[in-house]
């Protein structure tokens, strides 16, 4: 039987120290669960990903192109938004843009569950990068090959919130001037949407209406089978003109 608790991969990073590990969950079936941590923060669990997918699928409802669409996801994790996105069938392109070259290698180990069938893909690309410094040169983008590119849509899963971030060179990008550079990578009527851990936030909410035409909040529920009952996060939703 495999160990209760497994450390597959231990990296130090330029945002601290990064643990990828396995383990089971006695109390739901054995359930085999990949956890990751950065520094003394838990960043994310494959027992809790409906809210990734929900991004993804609610940031593509928003696009009315009927197909040929051309995506970015800002942060690759473990891969929950990626798979999310590539299984909406008008995805013809999927770049994922992740900062840390050991969550990349991670998928291309196969360490990670979802890891064999992203790699595999061929609409989808990883780009090792970072997503904030991308957003915010009007010139380059995030396509390294392809400078300019515009998409139909740009997924962001990084960050806690707003607010509370994982590094602090990501803060600009919350601005109304960051969220316009960003804005400026979409074609017209492109989405921008991404994820929160906290509930809607007036302020936040404020400073999209400013650059987009249209702006939302989702609020998205889910079962949480370690606490009882249910927790919720949110999906912003932008669009432009």
């Amino acid at each position: 039987m495999p160990a209760d608790f497994e450390e597959l991969d231990y990296q130090q990073t330029r945002l601290g120290e990064l643990v990828l590990r396995r383990r089971r969950v006695r109390s739901l079936d054995n359930l085999e669960v990949h956890e990751v941590i950065l520094g003394d923060a838990f960043l994310m669990s494959s027992l809790f990903t409906a809210v990734e997918e929900a991004l993804a699928e609610l940031g593509l409802a928003a696009v009315g192109a009927p197909g040929g669409l051309e995506v970015v996801v800002g942060g690759l994790g473990l891969g929950y938004t990626a798979r999310a996105a590539l299984g909406d069938e008008r995805v013809e392109s999927l770049l994922v843009v992740e900062t840390l070259a050991e969550v990349i290698g991670w998928h291309e180990r196969g360490l990670v569950p979802l890891g064999p069938a992203l790699t595999a893909d061929p609409r989808c690309r990883f780009v090792h990068g970072d997503f904030f410094a991308m957003a915010a040169d009007p010139d380059e983008g995030f396509d390294p090959g392809r400078p300019g590119r515009r998409f139909d849509a740009v997924l962001l899963d990084i960050d806690h919130t707003p607010s509370k971030l994982l590094d602090a060179s990501h803060r600009p990008l919350y601005s109304p001037a960051g969220l316009a550079a960003l804005a400026a990578h979409l074609k017209p009527g492109g989405v921008f949407a991404m994820w929160s851990d906290d509930p809607p936030e007036d302020a936040f909410l404020a400073d999209l209406g400013q650059v987009f035409a249209g702006t939302e909040s989702r609020v998205v529920t889910f079962d949480n089978p370690l606490l009882g009952g249910t927790s919720a996060s949110t999906v912003y939703i932008c669009k432009t003109p």
